[in-house]
């Protein structure tokens, strides 16, 4: 097969990659193939969901690029023009070219190294370059990971429920809340509408009953049925509630209750953030911090 040359063009898209990543922090070292755990949930799932490919692939060879021709390469950082061999594309539109390239910046490592990527075997959370046949482009500076099996299982399964066709929708705010007592002190049901992009329904359900815990649950649809559940950690529905919804209820969801009721909703929907714990992301992965890795060939 024909190597590919790193060509004039490329040091256009190196412009608009450093538009895009202005600074780069430390691109992961790498490890043997059993690798590390894969990152958080939510980590991984920001990637997938901003990716149109995502790639398994093994890096064939490096090249640096010179500083002067690096425009907004961070200080004592080091780009490179990656050529890689593709080992599986796990999502994207269509077939590609068994071998891309794209540029990465890595910092150097923390005895002051220039990292060595070649030979090792990655993920990476991609889009095409526009009019670049077999040319990509990282979405963001900690988009390239070190491959493991953990991490692949999770980018496949996160990747299948973006998919899906019952996928959940993005949460992006509350809309009304509702709270109705019950005829026994401590008993009632509070009902929280969220806002989604394509304007699915989404809602919230917390029943309380004297003597038992609150129970809780999300519905996807208009009517919420005794089918209705919460949803289970490090899952598409979880993390679209978990790293969506804000710390408090706005007034405006609450403004049409009478002072009783609003403290009651605002008490189910606090329950209902504790349920779901922390979104748990690091954004390790978006600013390019260690996440997976090891130390490849030079």
């Amino acid at each position: 097969m024909k190597t590919l040359t790193f060509p004039c063009a490329l040091a256009a898209a190196g412009l608009a990659f450093s538009a895009v990543f202005p600074a780069f922090a430390q691109q992961p070292p790498f490890m043997a193939e059993a690798g590390p755990p894969a990152p958080p949930y939510a980590d991984m799932a920001d990637l997938v969901i901003a990716s149109p490919l995502v790639i398994d692939a093994t890096i064939r060879s490096t090249s640096k690029i010179k500083p002067a021709e690096a425009a907004g390469l961070a200080p004592g950082a080091t780009r490179f023009y990656v050529e890689a061999d593709v080992n599986a594309l796990i999502r994207g539109p269509g077939a590609i070219p068994p071998r891309i390239g794209y540029l990465l910046d890595a910092a150097p490592d923390p005895l002051g190294r220039t990292p060595k990527y070649k030979k090792s075997r990655v993920l990476l959370f991609a889009r095409p370059v526009a009019g670049q046949g077999g040319q990509v482009q990282l979405v963001s500076p900690g988009a390239q990971l070190g491959w493991s099996p953990a991490s692949d299982a999770l980018a496949r399964r996160i990747t299948g429920e973006v998919l899906a066709a019952d996928a959940p929708p993005v949460v992006v705010g509350i809309g009304n809340a509702f709270h109705v007592p019950g005829s026994l002190p401590g008993e009632g049901e509070t009902q929280i509408f969220l806002r989604t992009a394509d304007r699915r329904p989404v809602s919230l359900s917390i029943l309380r009953r004297p003597g038992e815990q609150p129970r809780w649950a999300v519905a996807l649809s208009e009517i919420i049925d005794d089918a209705a559940a919460p949803p289970k950690p490090d899952t598409l529905l979880w993390y679209r509630l978990a790293c969506a919804l804000p710390r408090a209820l706005p007034d405006d969801s609450v403004a049409s209750l009478s002072e009783s009721d609003s403290a009651q909703a605002r008490e189910d929907y606090r329950f209902v953030l504790e349920r779901l714990g922390p979104c748990g992301r690091t954004g390790a992965t978006a600013a390019g911090q260690p996440v997976s890795g090891g130390d490849g060939p030079g």
